[in-house]
């Protein structure tokens, strides 16, 4: 059997040294900075479509359990949490599924009283400004819908963004009035109160 030179088993050494560092460097932008995640459904069109891969900065809501791998119970709560915009787009687990993450739009903040009425967004009793714009066209081979009405919404905070009307006259279209409570978030599907608006 041939005997292993010195510099062999340096260069073995250095390469194994090499990918433990790349591990570790990997490791901790995932958890302090940006964590990659791809899009599995339709829930976010126009904006996100399904199979989009994108990278989600992690630090402009603080950092929580979930901010690190397999989310270990380190500690509870926030650490260096800032404050959430109407309008952002969060990604969040729920309390009651601590093994999904949610993409959403978030539109409620605490204390606001949200409601469509005629598939209009209301947010605090005024309607969220909303003009008609070209139809989007999805053109994903796995696309249930083919043109579909699209239209730009103006928030109260000037921020915009493109929904799209699936089925008019639809039981979403006239909702009952959803108060957010403190500590909370309403996300734009209108299904969900959270109170994690980030990994």
């Amino acid at each position: 059997m041939p005997e292993t030179k010195p510099k062999d088993r340096e260069n073995w050494r250095d390469n194994v040294k090499t990918v433990i560092y790349a591990i570790l460097i990997a490791l901790v932008i995932r958890t302090l900075a940006y964590e990659p995640f791809s899009i599995p459904s339709g829930s976010m069109l126009p904006t996100l479509l399904i199979g989009d891969y994108i990278f989600v900065a992690k630090y402009p809501y603080g950092y929580s359990k979930h901010s690190m791998p397999l989310s270990p119970p380190l500690f509870s709560g926030r650490i260096n949490e800032s404050r959430v915009e109407r309008g952002d787009v969060a990604v969040f687990k729920l309390p009651t599924d601590n093994s999904t993450d949610y993409i959403k739009r978030i539109i409620g903040l605490p204390g606001d009283r949200i409601q469509v009425t005629g598939g209009v967004l209301h947010i605090n009793n005024k309607a969220v400004k909303r003009k008609r714009v070209e139809d989007f066209v999805n053109r994903q081979p796995s696309a249930r819908y083919g043109r579909v009405a699209q239209y730009e919404e103006i928030l109260p905070n000037g921020r915009t963004y493109l929904t799209l009307d699936l089925h008019s006259d639809s039981v979403a279209d006239d909702t009952d009035v959803y108060v957010v409570p403190a500590g909370h978030y309403l996300e734009i599907d209108l299904q969900n109160f959270i109170d994690s608006p980030g990994v």
